[in-house]
């Protein structure tokens, strides 16, 4: 969008702040470290969460700008010119988020007013153009928004064309700022048309590409063992773990050139794939719900479950993914004994012997399944979630799995979960997901 003249504040004696037309002409390359700062009490409370941050980070590294801080910080003038002091120790460039509305405790502009030293003035013009914004809509515009019309002396002011509440680039001699509302449509907006074009243009011609590796049925531990060496062979690039309750992700990025980035994020890839040896459900995006989707609509069969300790938690995912009506025949969800007797063909015999937790209950409670739903293949799934209700013999976590498929003989698998009874459900369900996919792709270990 181009700058209009109006909207240029010039530079305030009383502060080092550069001017606008200087940010463009003479400011260094924008450093590879930046802060994120997201600012709003009610993102202290349980009822709202930064989602800002996120996107900001992963739109930050696509131009080579890694974020090593961020931090949430309520309306208050003192505790966010304490933030923007700690951010300009770690960062050289920071993006705040919110604080730039009508309403009393909207006060980021004045905080980071009294933090650099700059002076705030009314701009007559842009009150103008508020107004008449409001009348074209048929309303008068409340005393209120006047006060977004102030702005930071020596920053350059980034239109927001979604709202009423602009943005502001703003620098001292080492330390950039660029202030962004809280609204997320808005906060996107003006990010995607007036800063990152400018950083990209400031980057010289570096980026960021990661690449995201998705892992089922095996333990953090277990995949840091195994990638131990081609961990070692790319050091010199960043590789995150993080694990969730039935997953694992390894994050790989490369800082370069365009073109080398991608041909080295790629290299990565493959090499770390190969010590997994298919471990490796998915990429990026592509979460284990839709892998298996992706592949009983390519293999053009269909499923159906039985669940008993994850209470439908696996047909939730599995029906999450648009189009998996295609596959999806239904579930039972037997949770009591009676309902896996009358429902599913479970026998009482194998219930008294055996118990509900157990191989044997499994394997009569897909082959049911499969044969009510008459699908191609089946997944039964029954353990002790807890907190009460586990046994020296079988613990709290305990789970037994079976799959069933048309004309082979079925199989049942037992796995041991930790965590509290929200964790094990949620493991519990994914690695059933985890053991048709690998049905699906021929791995012998389903």
């Amino acid at each position: 969008m181009k700058e209009k003249e109006s909207l240029r504040v010039p530079a305030s004696p009383r502060t080092t702040l550069r001017s606008s037309a200087s940010l463009r002409s003479t400011s260094p390359r924008v450093g590879t470290q930046a802060a994120i700062l997201a600012i709003g009490s009610e993102m202290l409370g349980p009822m709202r969460l930064d989602t800002n941050s996120q996107w900001l980070s992963a739109r930050l590294e696509e131009v080579g700008i890694s974020v090593v801080h961020k931090a949430i910080v309520g309306d208050d003038v003192e505790a966010i010119g304490d933030e923007l002091s700690h951010a300009s120790r770690r960062a050289s460039f920071l993006v705040t988020t919110g604080g730039l509305g009508p309403t009393a405790d909207d006060v980021t502009v004045s905080a980071v007013a009294r933090w650099s030293g700059a002076a705030v003035v009314r701009n007559e013009e842009f009150l103008v153009r508020m107004r008449a914004r409001f009348e074209r809509r048929g309303f008068r515009m409340p005393l209120t928004n006047e006060k977004q019309a102030d702005f930071l002396v020596g920053a350059q002011v980034l239109e927001n064309p979604r709202g009423t509440a602009p943005g502001f680039w703003m620098r001292t001699d080492d330390f950039e700022l660029v202030l962004l509302p809280g609204v997320p449509s808005e906060m996107r907006e003006i990010m995607e048309s007036s800063v990152l074009p400018r950083l990209r243009e400031r980057s010289g011609g570096v980026v960021s590409r990661r690449r995201v590796l998705r892992i089922a049925g095996m333990g953090e531990s277990a995949v840091e063992e195994r990638i131990a060496a081609v961990y070692e062979k790319w050091k010199e690039h960043p590789v995150t773990i993080l694990a969730s309750p039935g997953e694992v992700q390894l994050h790989l990025c490369v800082r370069a050139e365009p073109g080398h980035a991608e041909e080295t994020v790629a290299r990565m890839e493959q090499d770390f794939g190969e010590v997994l040896a298919g471990r490796v459900f998915g990429r990026d995006d592509e979460d284990l719900p839709a892998t298996v989707g992706r592949l009983l609509r390519d293999s053009g069969q269909t499923v159906s479950l039985a669940e008993s300790c994850t209470g439908g938690m696996v047909s939730s995912l599995l029906t999450d993914t648009p189009g998996s009506s295609a596959y999806f025949r239904g579930s039972v969800v037997a949770y009591a004994d009676s309902v896996k007797e009358e429902m599913l063909g479970v026998s009482a015999e194998t219930l008294k012997k055996h118990g509900a937790v157990s191989g044997e209950t499994a394997l009569e409670m897909a082959e049911g399944v499969r044969a009510h739903f008459d699908t191609d293949l089946a997944a039964a799934v029954t353990g002790i979630a807890g907190p009460d209700g586990g046994t020296p013999e079988k613990p709290v976590g305990t789970v037994w799995y079976a799959l069933a498929q048309r004309n082979q003989e079925g199989v049942a698998k037992r796995r041991a979960f930790g965590g509290d009874r929200s964790i094990v459900r949620r493991a519990a369900s994914l690695y059933a997901l985890e053991l048709l996919r690998r049905r699906l792709v021929g791995d012998p270990r389903a």
